[in-house]
């Protein structure tokens, strides 16, 4: 009788191991605040499927120096190949990074940026001194300094500047 009680038990406790390790929760390593970028991305998120993006913009009550310095070694400035994607409810946003390439093109591309309310991600800056300078170049966008690691896997990309919107992306 002791051998089916001590087999209980142990039905028991594995149970209880299986029950706790599959009800374990995330731990946060780390929290700086600010506002998911994830509203951003909707369109590629849900490529094929129903886009639940809300209209409203997004906030950035937290300062975009918080971030720096950011580095995307997936991406590098060059020549992008323009090409057609179905990303339904994106909303435009451009690629660029600390480099005179990326100013040129901003440079020439600004007043249709503006137009289409893009948001630029800036995927690759070291220092806030040379945020504020493309924030110059960029007169009136909305620039976040933010990793396109994700983005370049996601896409395929591997350089930037580029403008992508629900319709494809281009250089």
């Amino acid at each position: 009788m002791t051998s089916r009680l001590s087999a209980r038990l142990l039905c028991v406790l594995a149970l209880q191991v299986v029950s706790v390790t599959a009800h374990a929760e995330l731990e946060v390593v780390a929290d700086l605040g600010g506002t998911s970028t994830a509203a951003y991305f909707d369109g590629i998120n849900n490529q094929g499927g129903v886009v639940a993006s809300s209209s409203e913009p997004l906030s950035t009550s937290v300062t975009p120096v918080m971030g720096l310095p950011v580095s995307t070694p997936e991406l590098t400035p060059g020549k992008v190949e323009a090409r057609t994607l179905n990303l339904a409810g994106m909303r435009p946003l451009f690629l660029i990074g600390d480099d005179d390439l990326s100013r040129r093109w901003l440079a020439m591309r600004r007043d249709a940026l503006v137009q289409l309310n893009a948001v630029g991600l800036v995927v690759n800056v070291a220092s806030e001194a040379a945020l504020n300078d493309l924030k110059k170049h960029a007169d009136g966008l909305e620039l976040l300094p933010v990793s396109g690691s994700d983005l370049a896997k996601r896409l395929g990309l591997s350089h930037y500047p580029l403008l992508l919107t629900e319709k494809g992306l281009e250089q």
